[in-house]
């Protein structure tokens, strides 16, 4: 199975090369053709169908918001790209849907790499040929962590990946094995620290990918998954080179402050410390012991001379 696109470890500029026509009349020439299909495929498509004889409870299943859409990392692309041929008029071919174009047919020179780290994965081990890339990624929405900006828009939109089917018993029963519950995810993660505070800052994959490696689709089961807490809570945090990567290089480190990167978005104990607060701390307990040791030296002295004046 392809994982490929949409991927967490995705190239920012490679992505926008590929995906953003330069051409104002290539552009024209996409809006109008997909114009053609949001026609129906929306809101005002279903309550107001542009023709007759539509199949309204199916298309309720596939409207989507142009503007969305156009936000996406899709978003300057012609629908048939994807879709076909075979969506072209309307009633659509038969097995149309059969037809709609892999990831892969555009992200050929990433399939290679994400491939061999999704079939390490405990999705790809546990689910084989249940999950395809849209399970995760739903290529008329997503964005590319740089398009997005705010880490807390890129925790929400890549947590809803992962929170969408584990939270939810209809979508959880869809892909798990036969006659699997779904276990409690907040019982799961009961060991941190106010768990929805952690969901909120920082996404699953922080810690459910391995550390070592930047991003991955190599998604590691609950007894793999990252629990050393000072990975992120320390001056050298994991998050500098996954969540903020994105914001490092235009990072200053002001007012003694380390990781404002960070600090901008969150606090995380131990990654945006203040170098003048440990200094000053730091100064504070030296004082602390060199005046005990200093008032214990005289005491000492003290006590000879008074010793050698009885003499």
């Amino acid at each position: 199975m392809a994982i490929v696109a949409l991927a967490l470890g995705s190239s920012p500029a490679a992505f926008a090369e590929e995906a953003k026509p330069v051409d104002p009349e290539l552009l024209a020439k996409i809006t109008k053709s997909n114009n053609e299909c949001f026609a129906c495929h929306t809101k005002a498509g279903l309550k107001a169908p542009p023709q007759d004889g539509l199949d309204l409870k199916k298309l309720e299943a596939t409207l989507r918001d142009p503007d969305t859409f156009h936000a996406s990392n899709h978003g300057n692309m012609e629908c048939k790209q994807c879709h076909g041929q075979g969506y072209t008029k309307y009633p659509h071919a038969e097995g149309a849907a059969q037809q709609i174009s892999p990831c892969s047919e555009c992200h050929a020179v990433k399939v290679y790499k994400i491939e061999q780290q999704w079939d390490k994965s405990v999705h790809a081990q546990k689910l084989k040929g249940k999950m395809t890339c849209n399970s995760c990624h739903d290529p008329h929405v997503a964005k590319i962590a740089s398009k997005l900006g705010d880490p807390k828009l890129i925790v929400a939109q890549d947590n809803a990946m992962c929170l969408d089917c584990h939270k939810s018993d209809l979508a959880f029963s869809k892909l798990a094995p036969d006659n699997r519950k779904r276990p409690d995810i907040d019982t799961l993660h009961s060991w941190l620290p106010n768990t929805k505070a952690h969901w909120q800052s920082v996404r699953c994959v922080e810690c459910h990918t391995p550390q070592a490696k930047t991003l991955s689709h190599e998604v590691l089961a609950k007894d793999k998954a990252e629990k050393n807490c000072v990975s992120c809570h320390s001056s050298d945090s994991a998050l500098r080179t996954r969540l903020y990567r994105h914001l490092v290089q235009a990072e200053e480190n002001q007012y003694g402050f380390v990781n404002t990167a960070i600090l901008k978005s969150s606090y995380v104990i131990g990654a945006t410390r203040n170098q003048f607060v440990d200094w000053g701390i730091i100064g504070m307990v030296a004082a602390t012991v060199g005046g005990l040791g200093l008032h214990g030296a005289i005491r000492v002295l003290m006590s000879i001379l008074r010793r050698r004046n009885r003499k």
